[in-house]
């Protein structure tokens, strides 16, 4: 009887308590896979691209700013990583795999405002992929994966709260409203 029960036991353990079976762990692997090459293209570009070329009068705030974000990011990347492992899925294994999966596209902007327009964007995008992500792990019964995404979504949408908020953001926001109003009168 006890024979029966460690045996038992050990196969419990083999599944995640709240993963998905292995067809769904499988299409969860592939999703959060995507997922993470999102989130590596947004660290290269917030913390490489946008940050050693930012130049406006409120360079040290946007300096600041974009250090936290990509911190925040890198993070994120690790805990995504873990659970991949965790459901049986595989990482990311080069530069050359994440360029193929990131869904955002490249861009050399250059200007602050472009720069903070596409950062924008771009965590835009993640957010709405991570939704896609969290209802998939929703319908796969996934609990875990779906905490762990519910968080990175709040991360997301917090970052597109502050790029928004910027002065130059803002700026933009009323100079294409301007527009707008312009071209209704016209």
């Amino acid at each position: 009887m006890w024979a029966a029960n460690t045996a038992t036991r050990r196969d419990d353990r083999a599944r995640p308590a709240s993963g998905p079976d292995t067809e769904g762990a499988a299409a969860i692997s592939k999703a959060l896979t995507a997922l993470l090459a999102d989130m590596f293209a947004l660290y290269v570009k917030t913390t490489r691209t946008s940050h050693w070329h930012m130049s406006d009068a409120r360079f040290q705030d946007y300096h600041l700013l974009l250090d936290e974000q990509s911190s925040e990011i890198l993070a994120a990347t690790d805990l995504i990583a873990e659970r991949l492992r965790k459901i049986g899925g595989t990482t990311l294994r080069s530069i050359g795999q994440i360029a193929r999966l990131k869904r955002a596209p490249d861009d050399d902007t250059v200007g602050t405002q472009r720069m903070l327009a596409e950062l924008l964007a771009d965590n835009q995008r993640l957010a709405r992929n991570l939704s896609s992500a969290h209802s998939f792990c929703d319908a796969c019964r996934d609990i875990a994966s779906a905490s762990l995404i519910e968080d990175r979504i709040d991360e997301a949408k917090q970052r597109v709260r502050l790029l928004a908020g910027t002065p130059a953001m803002r700026a933009r926001a009323i100079v294409t409203e301007l527009r707008r109003r312009r071209g209704r009168q016209l």
